[in-house]
Order: C-alpha cells, then structure tokens, then sequence
C-alpha cells in the first residue's frame, strides 16, 4: 500500500488554490481542508453578529468571539464535497459573497484568530492522508508537509476567474470591483505582521495563468506521485 503524505497548497486570492486541492484529494482519496472556508466563516458570524459595523471592527471583539464560534465540515450527500457549518448551519455558499470578501483578510490577520484556527487545523494532523490549501499552510501550519506548493496568476487572469465563478452563483459583481478587491487581499495577506503569505523555501510555484484544470492536476499529480514513491 502507497503510503498516504500531507499536501500543503498556498498562494494568492483567486487563483484556483481549494480547485486544485478538491481535485487532488478526489483523484487519491485524501481529505480536503479549505483553511480559507474557515477564516470566512468567521468573518461572516462577525458580520452577522454586528462586531462588523460600518466596515469597522475592533480586534478585541472579533478575539472574544471565537469562543461562540464552532466550525466543522460536512461531507455533502449531492456534491461529495466538503462544506463549511457554522454553529450547526451550512453557511458553504454565504462565505463565498463579497461581502465577506471584502473582510476576510483583515479579520484572518488578527493574532488571536490565526492563534484559534491554526490549533484547529492542526488537529487534521492524524489524519493520514489531507490536502490543505490556505495563505501559511506549508509555512506555519504543516511545516513538515511532504508536498507543498505555491500557486500563483496573473492579477488579470484571477479576476476574471473570480467574476465568472459569481456570474455563475447568480451573484452579480463588476470585474472591476472584484480586482479592487484582489489588489487590497494581496496586500493585506503579504503585509500582515502573523504569518503573511510566503512562498515555503522548499515549495514548488505553480504559475497558472496559461493552464487549464487538468494540466495543473497533472503537475501537482507528478509531483506527489515522485514523493510518495520515493
């Protein structure tokens, strides 16, 4: 029997990181982790519960929030796939809106928050065989994560990825807006003071732009088989 490893997948907003990591762990069998699910699904109860008010929040509120805030994934009986629940609802398709967008980065860069969701992530650590995909999973997370690799795209060729995947949930949201949005994630994900997104020293780039689905699988496919068989 193939031994089972950990993949790690960072990379910027928007360039296809949980597609990816969906597609590997359906191709061998392992557990998919969207880490980003986790960020948003705080910032929607932030949002939900008022700590958001008028595009401003204050970071001892969102911190003391975490201690009513439960998060777990369920496998769901149509698509297969796993999906986010918040206090016991299925919020999957809610954490998704641009209005969570437009916070998530600036809620996920608070210590007290990455402290919480990190010592949850980490509880997958059992489990033998996971793809994890985030903004710091090969570089804090899974450190020792046999596979890791960094994605990346042009800013034009994500945004557009983006706005087609709203247009397509009936969500409607300019291609403007949605590099707006890009542009000031970026920043705040590589700025921030815990854990900005890096590339790990020992992880391999995946520039995207000119790639179709399947040929990404395939790369990052070759590059967890030579690992697992070696």
């Amino acid at each position: 029997m193939k031994r089972k490893i950990t993949i790690a997948i960072d990379g910027y907003s928007s360039c296809g990181k949980s597609t990816v990591a969906k597609g590997i762990a359906k191709k061998l069998g392992y557990l998919f982790i969207d880490s980003g699910a986790m960020y948003r699904a705080v910032t929607l109860y932030c949002i939900h519960n008022h700590i958001i008010r008028e595009g401003e929040f204050a970071e001892s509120e969102v911190v003391k929030a975490m201690d009513n805030i439960n998060m777990e994934f369920r496998l769901s009986e149509h698509t297969h796939q796993s999906e986010m629940y918040l206090n016991g609802i299925n919020v999957e398709k809610e954490i998704r809106e641009m209005n969570v967008s437009n916070f998530v980065s600036p809620i996920s860069a608070i210590k007290g928050v990455r402290d919480e969701v990190v010592t949850l992530q980490r509880k997958f650590s059992d489990v033998h065989g996971i793809v994890m995909d985030g903004r710091d999973i090969g570089t804090n997370v899974f450190p020792d994560a046999e596979v890791k690799i960094f994605m990346t795209a042009e800013e034009e060729v994500r945004a557009h990825r983006r706005w087609k995947e709203l247009d397509e949930k009936g969500l409607n949201v300019s291609l403007e807006e949605i590099k707006l949005n890009i542009q000031h994630r970026d920043h705040e994900d590589t700025h921030r003071k815990y854990n900005p997104l890096r590339k790990a020293k020992d992880a391999i780039v995946l520039d995207n732009t000119h790639m179709t689905l399947k040929e990404q699988l395939d790369f990052a496919l070759k590059l967890i088989k030579d690992k697992i068989e070696h």
